[in-house]
């Protein structure tokens, strides 16, 4: 039996925002919920704590975060390893930091990454916890980076390719969508089905190793 999945939106978004993935992974046989925090006013220093007091007794669950979601669910189990967490999937999350957060940085917009704005430019280091994590990067470069010439093609127009590995990663993969359409994609609902069951992504799949 697969163990009950949290998901967790990005940035400038809200729980309805994971609706189409939560959607398509309840019809794979999974148990979904949504975690809905404030991602500019409040960031991760308040989001982090709230997962953190969701998860104590929560029992044995996975993770799904898009973009800032992942970030904020790995701050988390950072922060406490202990907790029953045994695999996470981000989706597009600038795991490296983001060039793109950077530009907005410099062209005086940081006030529109809030709180956040640390994690994102920041990332994190390399990962080390119990938790088996893996990652889905998109490669179609359609989004703000692109629009501010932060990142090129390979990208998913927000979040470089680059920016989504990490050292400690169980899995990665590539597949054809953008920033935002990971959380619509079909293939990110197939292959975050297939690490959530079995710890690796398939490569008979339309996505590959990066």
């Amino acid at each position: 039996m697969n163990p009950p999945v949290l998901l967790l939106h990005g940035i400038w978004n809200a729980r309805a925002w994971v609706g189409p993935l939560a959607w398509r992974l309840r019809a794979r046989g999974f148990a979904v919920d949504t975690f809905g925090y404030s991602s500019v006013f409040g960031g991760p220093e308040v989001a982090v704590p709230q997962l953190l007091e969701r998860l104590k007794d929560s029992g044995p669950v996975s993770l799904v975060g898009h973009s800032l979601g992942g970030l904020v669910a790995l701050e988390a189990l950072r922060r406490a390893p202990e907790l029953p967490v045994s695999r996470v999937v981000c989706l597009g999350s600038p795991l490296r930091g983001s060039v793109t957060a950077r530009s907005l940085s410099d062209h005086g917009w940081s006030l529109a990454l809030g709180r956040s704005s640390e994690l994102l430019l920041d990332g994190l280091p390399a990962w080390e916890g119990r938790a088996q994590v893996g990652l889905i990067a998109g490669s179609v470069p359609h989004g703000l980076g692109s629009l501010l010439g932060a990142c090129g093609d390979a990208s998913d127009g927000t979040v470089a390719l680059d920016e989504t590995q990490l050292p400690g990663l169980a899995d990665h993969c590539v597949i054809p969508a953008s920033h935002s359409g990971l959380v619509f994609s079909p293939d990110a609902a197939r292959q975050t089905a297939a690490f959530l069951r079995d710890g690796r992504f398939r490569r008979d799949d339309a996505a590959h190793a990066a």
